[in-house]
């Protein structure tokens, strides 16, 4: 585990048990095949044993087959690497009865138990310690079957062949000392592979949010180059605007002057179509007034801004697709405030109440029903809040989560880009706000704004 960072630890536990179980029912499959099939070894060379090590063999293939079922236990998951200890075990064992059973320190099946060790170490992915555990076992087993062993053929009963005993001993130890380091170094490239698999993999997927982070920049900066260029557009149409408004009004002022010597039966008529014209310019000057906001080269200066500064622009600006046709209620909290810029806010507004108006124009309205919105302002403690409701058709559930997506819409191409609300979301952090919706499909969609009520970004300076 000293290999393995703790950020990868977790990941590495999982892992390192769902392939050690896999492989553990793999050799258990591997050894409950074989064991049976080297009873052709036991017919050549102990005949006289053969049925019963045949029936040794099957008892031991019957044993690892319980183990493979076991393995797919909560026990085998949380015991894992103890099971490949068992799974050794089986035919080891088996092994050094053979030995006990025969010639002992002259059987020549001392070499099954190097194989067992070799193929499991190589099929199994032993940790170093699970290694050692298990040559101990092994060299622990073929020393008693031997000491205990009822004898030689080419010794008495009972005899002990010393130089055969440390031959074979050798080969064992010489063959444990290879497995004890191969499974060491091997357990480290394992451990070093998946750190690298996994470190490559948060990589990727930092190098992934990067890129996506920057298309998105990418599009952000496309859009603010656009509204750059509209809003140079729009200061000199604001400034040809302006010129001909001003004589207008020179001229409204002095036609008021000049009624004074009309009849005065038509000085009330003339009055009122004064009056009209009068109101149509001041509507038009209001209108270049919220256009200039747009272009106005100070964007970042934060103001106390009332919620009506905000919210009459952004219905003005849309007031071809909602008069006559939409309901809007407004209700504000008495001096209530909010602290931020009042042009990206009236922004903002354009975009949520734009969303509105176009659910509130794809529902089919029954039962005398009308489309409406409901635009309410309050105070809730250090909190500026607004509320924007709407009776349209609301958003999907399976949405609810991507809303504040950039580039994320709902809408048929050509019909929108899927920023509105993403600029909307990023506004309102800016201004250490939070923005959230509650909606019920087909029946409301409601977004809440709050924002603080002092200014947040001078206190965080001071």
């Amino acid at each position: 585990m000293e290999f393995v960072p703790k950020e990868f630890l977790a990941a590495w536990q999982d892992y390192d048990r769902e392939m050690t179980i896999r492989k553990t029912r793999w050799g258990c499959f591997f050894g409950i095949v074989m064991v049976p099939i080297f009873t052709l070894l036991d017919y050549d060379v102990y005949p006289e044993h053969t049925k019963d090590f045949f029936l040794l063999r099957l008892l031991c293939s019957a044993l690892m087959a319980a183990l493979f079922f076991v393995l797919g236990t909560n026990f085998g998951k949380k015991y894992y690497h103890f099971q490949g200890v068992v799974l050794l075990f089986l035919p080891s064992a088996t092994i050094a009865w053979m030995i006990y059973a025969t010639q002992g320190t002259d059987s020549p099946y001392y070499a099954g138990l190097i194989l067992v060790l070799m193929v499991l170490a190589v099929v199994l992915d032993w940790t170093f310690w699970q290694s050692v555990v298990c040559v101990l076992l092994v060299l622990a087993l073929y020393v008693t079957a031997c000491t205990f062993s009822q004898g030689s053929y080419e010794a008495p009963a009972g005899g002990f062949n010393i130089s055969m005993f440390i031959s074979n001993l050798f080969f064992l130890v010489s063959s444990s000392f290879a497995i004890i380091a191969g499974t060491y170094f091997h357990s480290r490239v394992r451990m070093r592979e998946f750190v690298s698999r996994c470190e490559l993999d948060k990589s990727t997927k930092a190098l992934e949010a990067s890129l996506k982070q920057l298309k998105e920049n990418e599009m952000q900066l496309v859009q603010s180059e656009k509204l750059a260029s509209l809003g140079r557009m729009s200061a000199g149409i604001i400034h040809e605007i302006n010129n001909p408004l001003n004589f207008a009004k020179t001229g409204l002022f002095t036609l008021r002057k000049k009624g004074k010597n009309l009849a005065p039966d038509q000085q009330t008529e003339y009055g009122e179509i004064l009056s009209d014209v009068e109101q149509g310019l001041n509507r038009v000057q209001t209108i270049v007034s919220d256009l200039r906001m747009f272009t106005h080269p100070n964007t970042e200066q934060l103001d106390a801004v009332t919620p009506e500064e905000v919210v009459m622009p952004a219905l003005r600006f849309l007031n071809n697709e909602w008069r006559d046709s939409v309901q809007i209620e407004q209700k504000f909290a008495e001096k209530q405030t909010i602290w931020a810029n009042k042009n990206k806010l009236i922004h903002m507004m354009v975009n949520i109440f734009q969303n509105s108006l176009d659910a509130l124009k794809t529902k089919t309205f029954v039962n005398g029903e009308k489309p409406a919105m409901w635009i309410e302002g309050r105070v809730e403690g250090d909190r500026s809040v607004l509320i924007i409701r709407d009776n349209g058709h609301g958003i999907e559930t399976k949405n609810l989560d991507k809303i504040f997506d950039p580039f994320f819409t709902t809408k048929d191409v050509g019909e929108g880009m899927g920023l509105g609300l993403s600029i909307c979301y990023s506004i309102v952090q800016e201004y250490s706000g939070k923005i959230s919706v509650k909606t019920e499909p087909g029946k409301f969609c409601e977004f809440t704004l709050e924002f603080p009520v002092k200014n947040v970004q001078a206190e965080n300076q001071t």
